[in-house]
C-alpha cells in the first residue's frame, strides 16, 4: 500500500517531521529526509499492526491530490511511502484457491508489472476491499 505523507522540512537545527494524514497520531522524524521517510514506513507498520491486533482492517490510503487540497496541509511538502503489508504478519499460511486461468494470468501479469508477488497482490487487494467495507 502507498500512504501519502506530509513532510515538515528540517534544517541544520531542526529534524524533518513526517505526518501520515490517513492514520491519526502516526508520525515520525529524522535528522535527514531519507531517515524521516524510513522512520515513517516503520511508524505506519506499527500503526497498522496495532490496528490488526485490535481487529481493525487497515485504513485505505487517501489520494494524494485530495489531501493536498485540505487547508490544514497547506505549505507542507508531500511524499508517498510504500508499505509492504506482508510485514504485518510473522506467519504465512498457505491456502488453496480456485480461479479461472484467464483471471490468474491477468493477476500474475499485473503483479509482475508492479513488482509484487501473486500472494502480495491478492493480500493487498483483500485488505483494500476490507478497508472500503469498514469505512
Amino acid at each position: 500500500m502507498r500512504y501519502p505523507i506530509a513532510i515538515e522540512l528540517g534544517d541544520g537545527k531542526h529534524a524533518y517531521g513526517v505526518v501520515v494524514p490517513d492514520l491519526p497520531g502516526c508520525f515520525s522524524a529524522g535528522d535527514t529526509l531519507d531517515e524521516a521517510i524510513a522512520n515513517a514506513e516503520e511508524a505506519i507498520l506499527l500503526y497498522l499492526e496495532d490496528a490488526a491486533d485490535a481487529g481493525k482492517a487497515p485504513v485505505a490510503p487517501t489520494a494524494l491530490e485530495k489531501l493536498r487540497r485540505r487547508k490544514e496541509w497547506r505549505g507542507w511538502t508531500w511524499g508517498v511511502v510504500e508499505v509492504d503489508i506482508a510485514k504485518l504478519s510473522s506467519k504465512a499460511t498457505r491456502v488453496n484457491i480456485t480461479l479461472p486461468d484467464r483471471l490468474l494470468d491477468t493477476i500474475d501479469r499485473h503483479a509482475r508489472q508492479h513488482g509484487e508477488s501473486r500472494s502480495g497482490f491478492l493480500a493487498r487487494a483483500a485488505i483494500e476491499a476490507l478497508s472500503r467495507d469498514a469505512a
